[in-house]
């Protein structure tokens, strides 16, 4: 079985090697196909939820990264969706608009490539006679609103009209983040707005949608739909670009290479939408969590993308908004040819958009199913995707040597796997819905894709034999029992040379993509613990939702970080520290092969006889070698990260209780 499942995956994986793509723009060259004047607008979603889990601040700097963009302002907007509905996001957003006005013709005048402020101040590339007073504004924004976020509460004086004071009045005493009306306010407008240099300023727009108790909200998928049709009835650009609260732009440029292709009269008219890598800024030296998944993220989406074009990864994608328009709408000021020509502040504007992002307005419609970001699972980027290349549009990875957004990726492992645990579920959504990539997919885009996606789709089943080799021939060997191929025998080469093939084609990648042997390791690890942690519990939880015993619901993952599991990071140190039940199965298989180990050569010394053990004993080593850190973290550490005595006893607990039934078995 075990095997069975590593030959599937393995087999779906060489989709990915069959056809891979680099891609390179010439921006100079684009001057010869458009002027600015003839540029697209473009409308930019930012989406954040709690204000705990996700800190403002961190909005407010991706944000103000994409309003400084090299764009003609007059054609950027920016919409930022509040999905926790916070009035604490709103006060950080109203400082953001003041700061902008200082903020935006600074880095202009100096070309400034590092346009988020936070990054800029910290990296101190370059400085100029106005950076520290620039910096100094800066620092008292961010220090107001973690003041409001620290209280609860804002500070009244703080804010600078009346106007700023009746959009707080809004959240009245029965307004809670899941049960409240919409909350629309223009913070600025492009037509009326300049800076400090008398220049014209991008829109700015801070949206909460409505919502509900009786009615479904369908997280993040829902949101984002929201903003298609509050966009749509105030700038309607053809343009979309959707980040993440913290994926802020690196590059001022980003959106001209977009143009490079979108505007390129030989790219294929079904080309839909541009995708740009994940890429993560404060990973420690040998990415110890293997947190910026290259594998899928870069190398993968290469692969991809010389078929019919990389996986939207939910953040750094700019879409042509018809890609989510089949026809027309019950609405028609939300169809993608309806031309905005009333101010974003008018009252029938406003009016408009309070409408369609109201929690009733998708009743009796095709939103989510045929029109806009699609509904059914906890990766809506992935399965909206997907059925987009069922209906025939293509997608291009664009992967500039200067990344061109940079994001937070967790630095605790218990936030890693429960990240992965969401994806775990919602891929098997996916690979168990009626449009299954390994039956639909295939025949609506073409084999070797279909291939793609299904390996996608069944990513969590590599809980199966990891599950098994960690486990069986382990308790094989404490019961002395053979289960492999003898060291003399002809197919224990068969196995060797699988095991190395495998684990060797993936160094070989990791190495031809730049990177080192120990973030291939490290790599390799975390594999190993996903398969014995979130890909085991998503398994579960996804059979037990399919029967109705459970749903899960959407956590947020935290981008909060503290300055002591910071600093064990930086040092290549494990954080574990939360009891999570998570951890069990992964410190059971931990003491499970140490034991098994040190048994083995107990019965080797005794019998004098290695060869019929051989192949298990190699697999317990393998794994004690893998299971340093959490040795380490159950034994040896001190500090708050490590294992708790908890876990660590019940996984000691479990494993006897393991070996007992396996004698009685066997």
């Amino acid at each position: 079985m075990a095997d069975a499942v590593l030959a599937f995956m393995w087999a779906t994986s060489q989709a990915f090697r069959m056809c891979p793509v680099g891609r390179r723009v010439f921006i100079e060259h684009l001057e010869h196909y458009a002027k600015e004047s003839d540029y697209p607008r473009l409308d930019v979603f930012v989406c954040t939820s709690d204000p705990y889990k996700e800190p403002p601040m961190c909005a407010v700097n991706t944000a103000l990264s994409v309003m400084s963009y090299d764009y003609p302002t007059e054609k950027l907007s920016v919409y930022v969706s509040d999905d926790g509905g916070s009035k604490l996001t709103l006060f950080a957003f109203m400082e953001a608009a003041r700061f902008a006005a200082l903020w935006l013709p600074y880095c202009k005048k100096n070309k400034i490539v590092e346009r988020c402020p936070e990054a800029y101040f910290r990296s101190n590339l370059s400085w100029f006679p106005e950076t520290d007073q620039i910096k100094m504004m800066y620092e008292n924004m961010r220090d107001r609103v973690e003041k409001a976020v620290q209280k609860g509460s804002i500070c009244y004086d703080y804010l600078t009209n009346e106007g700023e004071g009746e959009a707080f009045s809004r959240w009245t005493d029965g307004f809670t983040p899941q049960n409240h009306p919409p909350v629309i306010q223009v913070l600025l407008e492009s037509s009326k707005d300049k800076d400090n240099a008398s220049h014209t300023m991008p829109n700015l727009v801070y949206i909460s949608r409505g919502k509900s108790t009786t009615l479904p909200h369908h997280f993040k998928a829902g949101a984002l739909n929201v903003l298609l049709r509050v966009s749509g009835t105030m700038s309607n650009a053809p343009v979309i670009l959707t980040l993440d609260t913290d994926m802020y732009s690196n590059d001022p440029q980003t959106p001209l290479r977009v143009l490079c292709y979108l505007l390129d009269p030989a790219m294929d008219p079904k080309l839909g939408y541009i995708q740009f890598p994940q890429i993560f800024h404060g990973i420690n030296e040998n990415d110890i969590y293997g947190g910026q998944l290259k594998l899928e993220f870069q190398i993968e989406a290469s692969g991809m993308d010389g078929l019919v074009g990389s996986t939207y990864t939910g953040t750094g994608c700019f879409f042509r908004r018809g890609v989510f328009f089949g026809g027309p709408l019950e609405t028609p000021e939300l169809n993608q040819d309806h031309l905005v020509n009333k101010s974003i502040n008018s009252k029938e504007v406003l009016a408009m958009a309070h409408h369609v992002a109201d929690c009733n307005f998708e009743k009796q419609t095709k939103w989510g199913t045929e029109i806009g970001f699609r509904y059914g699972t906890l990766v809506e980027d992935f399965y909206t995707d997907y059925l987009l290349k069922c209906k025939g549009w293509k997608s291009i990875f664009c992967n500039p040597k200067r990344p061109a957004f940079l994001g937070n990726s967790p630095i605790n492992l218990h936030s890693t796997l429960n990240q992965l645990m969401r994806w775990s579920v919602g891929l098997l959504e996916v690979a168990f819905c009626r449009y299954s990539p390994i039956t639909f997919g295939v025949k609506s885009i073409n084999p070797l894709t279909g291939l793609c996606y299904a390996h996608y789709a069944f990513w969590p089943i590599w809980s199966i034999p990891i599950t098994i080799y960690a486990f069986v021939p382990q308790i094989a060997l404490l019961n002395c029992a053979s289960i492999f191929p003898k060291a003399s025998d002809p197919w224990f080469l068969l196995y060797i040379f699988l095991f190395l093939g495998a684990y060797g084609q993936e160094c070989l990648e990791f190495m031809l993509a730049g990177e080192t042997i120990q973030r291939w390791w490290n790599n390799q690890r975390m594999w190993t613990i996903r398969g014995l942690s979130s890909f085991i519990f998503g398994l579960v939880e996804c059979l037990l939702k399919f029967i109705g015993i459970s749903t899960f619901g959407f956590n947020v993952t935290s981008k909060v970080i503290e300055e002591e599991q910071r600093k064990r990071y930086n040092q290549g140190i494990f954080e574990f520290g939360v009891p999570s039940p998570l951890f069990l199965p992964m410190t059971t298989a931990a003491v499970i092969n140490l034991v098994s180990f040190l048994w083995g050569i107990v019965q080797v010394f005794k019998q004098r006889e290695l060869e019929g053990l051989f192949t298990q004993m190699l697999l317990a080593g393998f794994a004690i070698v893998n299971c340093w850190p959490l040795y380490e973290a159950m034994v040896l550490r001190t500090d708050e990260g490590k294992m708790p005595v908890k876990i660590t006893l019940i996984s000691i607990t479990l494993a006897w209780a393991l070996y007992l039934v396996s004698s009685i078995a066997f």
